[in-house]
């Protein structure tokens, strides 16, 4: 039976706009019949991706991007530096063309002079690869006289091995190879608001230092708009999928501890220059589960009313939601609780209260006891 680590976030925000539409305005759902604030789950995993990028070494993390061919070119010049520039680029354009994945070369900048190196090309969409793969790629495309075509054998075994921290929880999609392509390890939410919100506007001005002193008036003036709200964030870890794309034991504790780590505390940084809305948060309550993984959004269908407290309320039904769901699933193998602050003592009930960083230590045993026998596929 497939084991699953579930992640469960309540936390304030004060006025801010973490994640906005293209219109500037703050992202929102419709709810339970009401408007809520809304952060989508591509920012969120996004700030946990640069959260943990600092506490893991460069060889667990990845790059996602279209400049693929400029990565190579940069390994294969560090393996071997005599390598001329433009030899260089043809081999790893080899290298991806076998993998089968296509790339062009960009528009020159217009205001490029002459002497400008010409822009490298890129894939045509973002792609994930791991620092090791990037490492093999540039490894394969120096192998052999600069003619020589590579195999698209030898291409893929570089591309799908050593997939990393990071390939290995997000997975990969390669639109021109399936065959690159890695099923994600980890499900994020959107992250809503457990009561309804408005979105409001900030009317601002800016004066001009140097206006002369008979000179009134702002030099600036402008609309922002904003909210606040306690949100309701939620992922899940499928531990035995991250084990299949990892291939490690260890690799897996790391890669999942450091993803609940990551993403109990990390923000997206929307604006956060004009707000400075960086809050921790009020609680989490991390749950190793068999079976199925359990989304606890449902508790805030019927919005928290604020006469509770809009903590304290949220707390009471997440914890009430989190009983509710046994007539449906078994219990949780094991419930942490970190919070902090009193008002979300409701959920003190629900399992062993701990700081983070013990309940991260925690994790680790349920994570190798869940690994050692990998539920088959």
């Amino acid at each position: 039976m497939a084991t699953f680590i579930d992640i469960h976030v309540l936390q304030t925000v004060p006025p801010s706009n973490l994640n906005r539409d293209d219109t500037g305005s703050p992202k929102s759902a419709l709810y339970g019949g009401v408007r809520r604030a809304r952060v989508s789950s591509q920012a969120w995993k996004r700030a946990a991706r640069k959260a943990y990028e600092q506490s893991l070494e460069r060889a667990d993390v990845g790059y996602r991007t279209k400049r693929i061919v400029e990565l190579m070119v940069a390994r294969m010049q560090e393996l071997q530096p005599d390598v001329d520039g433009d030899e260089a680029r043809q081999r790893a354009e080899g290298v991806l063309k076998a993998l089968g994945i296509k790339v062009t070369q960009p528009r020159a900048k217009k205001d490029a002079s002459p002497d400008d190196a010409e822009p490298y090309p890129v894939s045509d969409y973002l792609i994930f690869f791991s620092t090791a793969q990037i490492d093999r790629l540039a490894e394969l495309a120096l192998d052999g006289d600069a003619g020589k075509t590579v195999s698209k054998k030898d291409a893929v075994a570089a591309a799908d091995s050593d997939h990393g921290i990071e390939v290995g929880l997000f997975g990969r999609m390669v639109a021109d190879n399936k065959e690159l392509s890695v099923d994600a390890a980890v499900q994020v939410a959107h992250a809503i608001s457990t009561h309804a919100v408005d979105i409001e506007q900030d009317y601002f001005t800016a004066v001009d230092d140097k206006n002369p002193e008979d000179e009134s008036g702002a030099g600036m003036l402008g609309t922002i708009e904003f909210n606040s709200a306690t949100i309701y964030r939620y992922a899940t870890i499928n531990l035995d999928g991250l084990f299949a794309n990892l291939g490690d034991e260890q690799a897996t504790v790391r890669a999942a501890q450091a993803f609940v780590h990551a993403f109990v505390s990390s923000m997206p940084t929307g604006k956060q220059n004009t707000f400075a809305n960086r809050t921790v948060p009020d609680a989490a309550v991390i749950m190793v589960r068999a079976g199925q993984p359990v989304n606890l959004v449902g508790a805030f269908e019927d919005p928290v009313q604020p006469d509770r407290g809009l903590v304290a309320g949220s707390a009471a039904k997440l914890a009430e939601a989190t009983r509710g769901v046994s007539s449906f699933v078994a219990e949780p193998e094991l419930t942490l609780v970190v919070r902090g602050n009193d008002r979300a003592a409701a959920l003190d009930e629900l399992g062993v209260v701990a700081t983070l960083a013990e309940a991260v230590e925690r994790l680790a045993e349920p994570i190798r006891a869940a690994v050692s026998a990998p539920a088959p596929a």
